[in-house]
């Protein structure tokens, strides 16, 4: 099912103008302006399972994000957009095939909070995982209220300025920032299950699903699984699929329509013309006698 038929991003002219307008000072980044206009990315289409390939810093998060925000999607975990976002996100345009009734942004942060909740009882983490949240909402709201607490002023204050820089990220959520505090002290690999039940608990029918490296957490096996329950689901269902993923599992599904963000000009390609899936494929060339 084809409910978002075509995606159309800010030309460079059209942020070039934006930005020029701006008070320089105001503002510690423009993201996300300045992100896709050198790759020469300002249209997209979509079919019932679009991925989006790249790697770390090519955009393909911030393109869910932006899509899922013009669509008003559903999300489980606090988003921290940069100040200028919403002024983007506005000045993108978004053509439907057909209008869904829901849409909803899954993110690895939704599975991590999924599987913590699990495991706070048993893990007797359930205090600590509430302070840290109360934490990073007042650190954040006294930043806001206080610039001056963004500003390092000495060596002795170093690690919280630090803390606070981490926490006024425009990538840094609420739940990233408890997960990587609160998984210093239990050990969150044996999840992969429970994430593999959060996400077929989650996705149904008839709706826009936004997939954040959905990969994440889950083993080979798990992933090929999910793919599976994906395609199954994109085929059966009035349901459709944008993913961001980097994971030759999610990418070789079938049918599946592929933008790769880390070439310039981005465009489609076929999931075997993807420079990581070839480097996976040369390296078991390189040991294929080991199969044999």
């Amino acid at each position: 099912m084809i409910y978002v038929e075509r995606f159309i991003l800010p030309s460079l002219r059209a942020e070039n103008n934006f930005i020029s307008t701006e008070d320089r000072t105001c503002f510690h980044t423009f993201y996300p302006f300045n992100v896709f206009p050198f790759k020469f990315l300002e249209e997209i289409e979509f079919d019932g399972i679009t991925m989006f390939y790249g790697g770390n810093g090519s955009g393909k998060s911030t393109l869910i994000n932006v899509m899922a925000r013009k669509m008003h999607a559903i999300r489980f975990s606090e988003f921290n957009g940069a100040p200028l976002f919403d002024r983007y996100v506005e000045m993108c345009e978004i053509e439907y095939y057909r209008y869904a009734k829901r849409a909803y942004v899954l993110t690895s942060d939704d599975v991590f909070d999924y599987a913590l909740n699990a495991r706070v009882v048993n893990e007797g983490i359930d205090e600590q995982r509430n302070t840290l949240f109360k934490r990073y909402t007042d650190l954040r709201r006294q930043a806001a209220d206080d610039p001056e607490m963004g500003r390092l002023k000495n060596l002795t204050d170093y690690e919280r300025w630090k803390e606070i820089q981490d926490i006024l990220s425009p990538k840094r959520s609420q739940s990233s920032y408890v997960r990587e505090r609160v998984t210093r002290d239990i050990d969150l690999r044996s999840n992969g299950e429970t994430a593999m039940r959060y996400f077929t608990d989650r996705i149904d029918s008839d709706a826009v699903y936004f997939l954040d490296e959905p990969e994440n957490s889950l083993s080979i096996e798990l992933q090929i699984q999910l793919a599976e329950y994906i395609a199954a689901t994109a085929r059966a269902t009035n349901s459709q699929f944008i993913i961001a993923t980097h994971s030759p599992i999610f990418l070789a599904m079938k049918d599946a329509k592929i933008y790769n963000l880390d070439s310039s000009p981005a465009g489609e390609c076929h999931w075997t013309e993807l420079p990581n899936v070839r480097r996976y494929f040369d390296f078991f060339m390189e040991h294929r006698e080991e199969f044999e």
